[in-house]
């Protein structure tokens, strides 16, 4: 059980970030554990055809299905929206003694694996890197858009429960096994400490690839919480999702289904492809619903999401709808 207590000072210095490097890094144990990863099955087999002319050896056992992986794989993004090239380079130029310190604390590493690297921990941290941009590049780039968008969503909405209801709200529904009380946060699992943040705050990183789990870090790193993003269960959906009758009537299917989609934060290009239509036809429905009241959109990072309103909420929410003298006519 971790248990960390918070000062004033901490409490402003929370902090959100998503990164790049730690889903691919975990990808690596969803991989080999699709059983305990079961929502990522269709990304499982795609991938799965694709690692067969990699060498990911290294990568495996420095990421174990159970038990830590190398901390150094998995630096603190240091911003909001980290770019995976600059996060590599953080990977690639670890210091020596903290590629040595962080491979000696994993699990079940080779006997010949672990002098290789502990003989020389720099020449491992670049080859480890290279691997790493090697696996990006034919396994994780292509799906990151998607995923990135997910994140960014929760982001979005984190922070604005933090703004409205303070640290209690943030964190009520982050993770069953976390829980705040008072001035403290308790974040059940293998790890034992207790003890303050020394003013450094605490990072919480939404992840795609670590569900349904949590994760931590302690020291020498930032204190971090990675944790499963909201509205992880639609991240490989496709295809229109169910609507009532009398919403499709009232607003047209794509409309309908649009609105019914919108209950999380989505970017333009996601709820095109989920919804199995052009960019450009889901902009131009977009356009209607914001202009109806029914969605706003805001911006994190490079993206623009958008979500229902209110009055959305309650208009998918209505068991019926009197649509006769309102039908669009639209399939």
């Amino acid at each position: 059980m971790i248990e960390w207590r918070f000062t004033p000072e901490d409490v402003a210095r929370v902090r959100l970030a998503f990164s790049p490097l730690w889903e691919l890094v975990l990808s690596l144990v969803v991989l080999r554990a699709p059983g305990r990863h079961s929502l990522h099955l269709p990304w499982i087999r795609v991938t799965r055809q694709r690692i067969a002319a990699l060498d990911l050896a290294e990568l495996f056992a420095l990421a174990p299905v159970v038990g830590p992986t190398a901390d150094f794989l998995t630096p603190p993004p240091a911003t909001p929206l980290p770019n995976f090239a600059d996060e590599l380079d953080l990977v690639r130029h670890t210091p020596a003694e903290r590629v040595a310190a962080d491979v000696a604390e994993v699990r079940g590493v080779p006997a010949p694996m672990m002098r290789r690297i502990i003989e020389d921990p720099a020449a491992a941290a670049g080859r480890i890197a290279d691997a790493l941009q090697a696996y990006w590049e034919a396994c994780f780039a292509e799906h990151w858009p998607r995923v990135r968008t997910l994140l960014e969503a929760d982001v979005l909405w984190r922070a604005g429960k933090l703004a409205v209801g303070g640290a209690q709200a943030m964190f009520e529904d982050l993770h069953e096994s976390v829980t705040w009380r008072g001035d403290r946060l308790f974040a059940a699992g293998a790890y034992e400490f207790a003890g303050g943040l020394s003013g450094d705050g605490l990072l919480l990183v939404p992840s795609a690839m670590c569900w349904p789990e949590v994760r931590k870090m302690i020291e020498p790193y930032q204190p971090t919480i990675m944790y499963p993003a909201r509205g992880i269960a639609t991240l490989w959906e496709s295809g229109q999702p169910a609507t009532p009758g009398a919403l499709d009537a009232l607003l047209g299917r794509t409309r309908a289904a649009m609105l019914v989609a919108l209950a999380e934060p989505i970017s333009t290009t996601v709820l095109a492809r989920r919804l199995a239509i052009t960019p450009g036809g889901a902009s131009q429905h977009l356009a209607v619903l914001l202009g109806s009241g029914l969605v706003v959109r805001s911006r994190v990072g490079r993206s623009v999401l958008y979500r229902r309103t209110r009055s959305g909420d309650l208009l998918v929410a209505s068991p019926s709808t009197d649509a006769a003298s309102l039908d669009t006519g639209e399939n």
